[in-house]
């Protein structure tokens, strides 16, 4: 379990913190809690999603297991530092489907003495690394990636398996487009999809 560096509000060094997995493995409950500790540590944070992400709520975030928190949606990542204000954190989810600024975007929200945390797929459905992520987990000074189980195998899965035929790389969805999977599954499954 991450414990956070430090919680008080007279550090001024900020920094950027990833949660990184696959489909269903709890990146976007991590980052809710990570949050609401900072909010039950009285500091001032603002939330951020894109746009395109209507899943469960157009505007709050919201986990696979229904927990939420509000957030604001943005179109595009240059939007959250005009939005981010004076807070002390700010949270993305969905960070994938952000445009590749919101690498720039977390470096100035850190270096301003932000605490910056970002969720996020790693890798899209063909297991290749997803939109700005690569970049943020290069840049990012804390790391976690979260695991799902494998709906084929039961083991620790890592790839999130594309059920449907779409071939486009974003394709919004839940458990009837996609399933978490081991890694041997997941070849298993790309293979015989040719």
């Amino acid at each position: 379990m991450f414990i956070e560096p430090h919680l008080g509000k007279s550090n001024k060094s900020g920094w950027i913190e990833v949660v990184c997995g696959c489909m269903f493995s709890g990146k976007t409950e991590e980052l809710i809690r990570r949050l609401n500790r900072a909010i039950i540590a009285k500091q001032k944070v603002e939330i951020f999603k894109p746009k395109v992400d209507t899943r469960y709520d157009k505007e709050n975030v919201v986990s696979h297991n229904e927990t939420s928190i509000r957030s604001t949606p943005v179109n595009f990542a240059n939007d959250i530092l005009l939005l981010a204000g004076n807070c002390d954190v700010v949270g993305i989810d969905e960070a994938q489907f952000f445009d590749d600024q919101l690498v720039d975007v977390c470096n100035k929200l850190a270096n301003s003495g932000k605490r910056v945390i970002v969720a996020g797929l790693d890798m899209d459905y063909e297991g290749k690394p997803f939109g700005p992520m690569p970049n943020l987990l290069a840049v990012a000074e804390f790391v976690t990636k979260v695991h799902a189980i494998c709906a084929d195998t039961g083991e620790l899965a890592s790839f999130s398996f594309r059920l449907a035929k779409e071939d486009s790389q974003v394709l919004l969805g839940e458990k009837q487009e996609y399933e978490a999977r081991s890694r041997r599954s997941f070849f298993e499954g790309m293979k015989n999809r040719k």
